[in-house]
């Protein structure tokens, strides 16, 4: 008598060894894919204060939080802002408390990104995979976050960096957000493939990538405003891009008017706003709903949870819960 027993193999690891690389043959069909993201705010919050975790997941109504709780899980949200969803980074910001040492993981990881860098690709890719990954905090950091070649280095073109962008992306360590200049369904199918803005896979690793002390973080700084709003931005697309299958757009005017995200959530298009403050001012929200009339607006920034007509404000902290706050 034979048996034959089947076993199950469950394999976890980055893309870094098979992105654009040909190797063996692929078992099609036979293997289910899952996609890790970085640990979430909601994740860490479970761990980090338990009692304001629990607290959350009894929310069912868009209504403001009481002061006591949103100031709670407010001082936690910036906690994670320091060290990021990297598990080994999240689990010493947990467990000691020592933004210094949260510094020295997330260094250790980039560190060995730039070490795979030089294993994984082809080696006309190493040298501009380096000049792209260097250069991601300066794109952040203009008010236009459009990608720009000439920033990654004086004469670069498109033609000549685009696999090394695309290699980054299929790795999973950025993000690429094109510009949709038509927001009707499907919104692939209107998007503008010459203008992107590149994001980093966690907002810890572009912390530590932008040599921006935690103390930043934690303490307002009149030096710290524009890239506020761009690890704000980061952060947000971080936290829906788990939560939601379509990859997120961003949409411009020809009146100076920017949508920082666009979600594509059914049939729905939502268009996205995200302030790193609590001053919430700003006409492109406005602009896009005079245009295209969306059932939903959302703004996301340090005010309470609410609703102000077809606009609903968010707390940064409650990105996590954006697939839930849309059904209530």
């Amino acid at each position: 008598m034979i048996f034959i027993t089947k076993y199950a193999v469950v394999c976890a690891g980055s893309l870094l060894g098979v992105s654009m690389v040909r190797g063996d043959s692929f078992p099609v069909g036979k293997v289910d894919h899952m996609k890790l993201y970085p640990l979430t705010f909601k994740e860490f919050l479970r761990s980090a204060d338990v009692d304001m975790y629990e607290y959350l997941e009894t929310l069912k109504q868009v209504k403001p939080l009481p002061d006591i709780f949103f100031n709670r899980i407010y001082d936690s949200f910036l906690k994670y802002l320091i060290c990021g969803g990297m598990p080994s980074a999240a689990k010493i910001m947990l467990e000691e408390k020592d933004s210094g040492n949260v510094d020295l993981v997330l260094h250790g990881i980039i560190s060995d990104y730039r070490l795979d860098f030089s294993k994984h690709p082809a080696s006309s890719l190493i040298p501009k995979l380096s000049h792209i990954w260097t250069s991601l905090p300066s794109q952040l950091a203009r008010e236009n976050k459009k990608f720009i070649y000439q920033l990654v280095r004086s004469g670069a073109r498109a033609r000549e960096y685009e696999d090394a962008l695309l290699w980054l992306k299929q790795a999973g360590l950025i993000y690429s957000v094109a510009l949709n200049r038509v927001p009707k369904l499907p919104l692939k199918a209107y998007d503008d493939l010459n203008a992107f803005k590149i994001y980093l896979c966690d907002i810890g690793v572009l912390r530590s990538l932008s040599e921006m002390p935690a103390s930043v973080i934690l303490s307002p700084n009149e030096n710290y405003v524009e890239f506020k709003g761009a690890c704000a931005e980061n952060f947000v697309l971080q936290s829906l891009s788990s939560q939601f299958d379509v990859p997120l757009r961003y949409w411009t005017s020809k009146r100076n008017a920017e949508v920082d995200f666009l979600l594509q959530y059914g049939e729905d298009i939502i268009p996205i706003e995200v302030k790193s403050g609590s001053n919430v001012r700003g006409k492109s929200l406005k602009v896009y709903g005079d245009l295209f009339h969306p059932k939903y607006k959302i703004r996301y920034s340090i005010k309470n949870l609410s609703k102000d007509g077809e606009i609903i404000n968010i707390p940064l902290f409650l990105c996590d819960y954006t697939v839930n706050i849309l059904s209530w």
